[in-house]
């Protein structure tokens, strides 16, 4: 089960009681559309993107309180340092499915609580919460490797949305399907500085129907479409020359290292990739200020407590689902973080 009715109640209470939520997300499909669905249902707050780590310490706490926020919500973020929280005297409502993990002064939402083995994503409890804007849920949780009981109905209401058969989110994302490619289209639209990151999310609350974006049938539709394009352009070579490294690798490991300091596709061409190599193990990797950042898949092995052990020792970090991480690591530990990789695997 996920959360139970009585913890959506309660959710949806913080929610109504408050004036000025102030909002923090994390920065891939299921993070934005979880903000989304609270957003559209209380109208009313401030969101606010977390795009270098996905963990919360006392420089993110002063955002909110120069806000003025009566209560802050935390949605899809896997840590909240303890700054973090002294900082923030007003409610703080976590609502997430990673670790899970126990922290004080806070009402934490997680269905990992009550079964570690629950990985509903944090669009999938929003839209429990709010029971509205379906199609945001679908490409939330869809997004986040997850086949939600409601994607019948979002089939139903949104005709074809999802025209081929699928057994897996994967079939769904990379398939040819309209959701597949509104489930990209949000990803390439998070991608950037985030000044422009935000005007995307701006926009996105304004939208009403996944056709408007699909069909580009009103400006703000357009002005998504058009960034994803952009965004494509600079994608679609480097997906290509990442296929062909996939493609000459004959252990189970793969590998792809490559040069972006701008813009971050780790976590799209890890997925592609996993996908289509459903048996190995893939690590992408860029460097950016003197740190290797990687997206870490693997269908078979239960990641994060080989990512603890491979960094042990070592200048990083990682952490994340039981088959998707992510991993920074010091360039000059970069070589030795793989070698232990290997071995584990």
């Amino acid at each position: 089960m996920s959360l139970t009715e009585e913890q959506y109640q309660q959710i949806r209470k913080e929610l109504d009681e408050c004036q000025k939520p102030f909002i923090f997300f994390d920065d891939d499909q299921d993070g934005l559309c979880s903000f989304l669905l609270l957003y559209r249902y209380k109208k009313e707050g401030k969101g606010h993107i977390v795009k270098t780590t996905p963990r919360l310490d006392q420089k993110f706490a002063l955002r909110a309180v120069e806000y003025g926020a009566d209560k802050v919500f935390v949605l899809d973020l896997a840590v909240l340092e303890d700054d973090f929280i002294d900082a923030i005297h007003v409610p703080i409502i976590w609502v997430d499915h990673h670790g899970p993990f126990k922290k004080h002064k806070v009402k934490y939402f997680n269905p990992k609580v009550e079964n570690i083995h629950d990985n509903f994503p944090t669009s999938y409890l929003c839209y429990r919460t709010v029971k509205q804007d379906l199609w945001l849920a679908a490409i939330g949780c869809v997004s986040d490797w997850f086949i939600p009981e409601f994607l019948k109905e979002f089939e139903e209401k949104y005709p074809g949305m999802v025209d081929k058969p699928y057994k897996e989110p994967g079939d769904i994302l990379y398939g040819g399907t309209k959701l597949g490619l509104l489930s990209r289209i949000l990803s390439f639209n998070l991608k950037g500085q985030s000044s422009d990151v935000m005007k995307s999310v701006r926009t996105m609350m304004k939208i009403e129907s996944p056709y408007e974006i699909l069909d580009s049938s009103t400006p703000r539709g357009k002005f998504i479409y058009k960034r994803y394009e952009a965004i494509n352009r600079q994608f679609e070579p480097l997906m290509k020359t990442a296929f062909k490294a996939a493609e000459g690798t004959k252990e189970n490991f793969i590998l792809f290292p490559y040069e972006d300091d701008k813009t971050s596709f780790t976590s799209d061409i890890s997925n592609e990739l996993t996908y289509k190599y459903p048996d190995k193990v893939v690590l992408i990797c860029r460097e950016k200020d003197e740190e290797m950042k990687c997206s870490l898949r693997s269908g078979t092995h239960n990641l994060p407590p080989i990512v603890e052990r491979c960094l042990l020792g070592l200048h990083g970090h990682g952490g994340g689902h039981e088959h998707a991480c992510g991993i920074n690591v010091h360039r000059h530990h970069f070589e030795e973080f793989i070698a232990r990789l290997k071995k584990e695997i």
